[in-house]
């Protein structure tokens, strides 16, 4: 009856767990055809530069707690005392990181022409991301209660995403993507603190000296982890607009090519980020390998279709003007293929195994062939584009076959977990 329980509340957390993730996306991709019309790849690839720089400040701002906080959220769960000095540390750690944040970016837009005259762009993006981290997602996948706040903030980011639609007119407007954006944020942030205080009956607790620092230290190897599992993502859009210039219309098709990839990889995520608590605490493995195999077929067999009529729906979906960006997307298409077993073979598997270091491993270690084979595109001369997401494959790669040779060569114990985790359901 308890494991019975235990698999409808991983089932609803991961329902409620997968709109709320996968609506920012899902919101963001629908406004996507509009603005890629209204903007043109240029004005586009701004706002793309703008948010793949502003990926870093919100590294710094989270600094893995997603992943730390969590698990201590759910290994504590019944004790709201200490939930609630988790729930403090946390967010306190996330004011002093932000502050620090904002004067580095106040520094470069002072310092540096290129972001000094569109310095609005840059300090509008940086507040909706910096917003958007203080939304206490931790508590609620540790505590697995997620609906309350899933359909609050559903219907704020529809709303707010309205207003794009609304206002969003000429290629001069493109502030408006981050000010909507923030402003959306802001007000979920408000709706989910007062849920925290009111409903959870979560408050700011005292903390003992040295709890914050603990907390802080203990995410530190989640941080790198996170910091690492970005370097494609957000560097290679970073460093595209430095050295062609962010409004240039190379940048833009690069920027709608892994958007896309992005918003697809969202669509696992909320999967292993329910999976992770769960299996912390139960070790199901035999509804782990169903998940899988029930998730993989059609996503292989969707990026072998969309992989062939590439050209076509960019230029469908996004405005003819992106119908080259489908030789782009073709490329990066392996990505979206590996990432659901990935993720499952990440945190969901190997926290259980006690091997949740290996993880964070595989992603630093991803993240070194990474900066290697793009340092080697610039040496030998061969950066562009197409080398560049070639290289991107191989590093993301890197990351399954490193968990799966770990898993592998410790499957003896993976088995005894898995025996322990039956003999204690029967």
């Amino acid at each position: 009856m308890g494991a019975n329980t235990n698999k409808k509340r991983l089932a609803r957390n991961t329902l409620y767990l997968y709109i709320l993730t996968f609506s920012s996306y899902f919101f963001s991709l629908i406004t996507v055809p509009y603005q890629t019309r209204i903007l043109g790849p240029e004005f586009y690839g701004k706002i793309g530069f703008a948010f793949a720089m502003m990926v870093y400040f919100r590294l710094i701002i989270d600094f893995g707690f997603i992943l730390s906080a969590t698990a201590d959220v759910s290994q504590h769960r019944e004790d709201r005392r200490e939930v609630a000095k988790i729930y403090t540390a946390v967010m306190r750690a996330k004011m002093w990181l932000t502050a620090c944040s904002l004067l580095i970016l106040l520094l470069i837009c002072y310092a540096i022409p290129m972001f000094r005259q569109d310095w609005l762009l840059y300090i509008l993006t940086f507040s909706s991301v910096a917003v958007s981290a203080f939304l206490p997602d931790f508590l609620y996948r540790g505590l697995e209660t997620m609906k309350r706040i899933t359909i609050r903030t559903l219907l704020i980011q529809a709303f707010f995403v309205l207003m794009i639609f609304l206002f969003l007119k000429t290629p001069e407007h493109y502030y408006f993507v981050p000010l909507f954006t923030l402003i959306g944020n802001a007000v979920a942030l408000l709706f989910a603190l007062v849920h925290v205080s009111r409903k959870l009956q979560i408050k700011r607790a005292q903390l003992e000296k040295g709890y914050m620092k603990q907390t802080i230290l203990k995410s530190f190897p989640f941080f790198l982890s996170r910091i690492a599992g970005t370097v494609y993502q957000t560097t290679n859009t970073f460093f595209l607009g430095l050295i062609y210039s962010p409004g240039n219309a190379k940048v833009g098709m690069y920027v709608a090519s892994d958007r896309l990839v992005v918003t697809a990889n969202a669509a696992f995520s909320p999967i292993a980020d329910s999976l992770y608590p769960y299996m912390v605490k139960h070790r199901d493995f035999r509804l782990l390998r169903k998940i899988t195999a029930i998730v993989m077929p059609p996503v292989i067999i969707g990026c072998i279709v969309i992989g062939i009529y590439a050209n076509e729906f960019m230029g469908f979906l996004l405005g003819a003007e992106f119908y080259e960006a489908g030789s782009i997307l073709r490329l990066l298409l392996p990505i979206i293929a590996m990432t659901p077993l990935t993720y499952m073979l990440g945190f969901p598997t190997l926290s259980p195994m006690g091997l949740a270091k290996h993880a964070n491993i595989s992603t630093v270690a991803s993240a070194v062939v990474q900066v290697v084979g793009v340092t080697t595109l610039f040496l030998s001369g061969t950066f562009h584009i197409t080398t560049l997401c070639i290289v991107t494959v191989i590093s993301q790669s890197s990351v399954l076959l490193y968990r799966a040779l770990i898993i592998w060569k410790n499957r003896d114990h993976f088995a005894r977990k898995e025996l322990t985790n039956h003999d204690s359901t029967h």
